[in-house]
């Protein structure tokens, strides 16, 4: 079991990051969802991105933030500490990568839904 912070979080069920936040908790993972919308993902509260909310003894960051926006939250990520970041497609960001990675911060370009039904989370 994982604990993952999803970042990008939705309550709308058409999104992938509403469908990996499922395929998580689904795969006993132990899910953080936060985000700018309101609402429950796989029966959590979704927290409130832009108060920058503590959490401890992360596993895994999951993206799901445009590389546009998610530069306004980069400090805030890597101030969690987290063992790994997951840039899931349309997430790339190098600067951010590239950060994580010499903070020894392990960085993956991939899609947590394939990785969850493949076996590799």
């Amino acid at each position: 079991m994982k604990k993952t912070v999803l970042i990008g979080a939705t309550p709308n069920p058409n999104r992938y990051a509403y469908l990996a936040g499922n395929k998580l908790v689904q795969h006993g993972h132990e899910l953080v969802p936060i985000g700018i919308r309101k609402g429950l993902l796989a029966g959590k509260q979704i927290l409130d991105l832009k108060l920058h909310p503590k959490i401890e003894d992360i596993d895994t960051i999951t993206l799901y933030v445009g590389p546009k926006n998610l530069h306004e939250w980069e400090e805030y990520i890597l101030s969690l500490n987290p063992k790994r970041i997951i840039f899931n497609p349309g997430t790339e960001n190098p600067r951010l990568f590239s950060t994580a990675n010499s903070n020894g911060i392990e960085v993956l370009e991939a899609c947590t839904l394939v990785m969850l039904s493949a076996g590799t989370y």
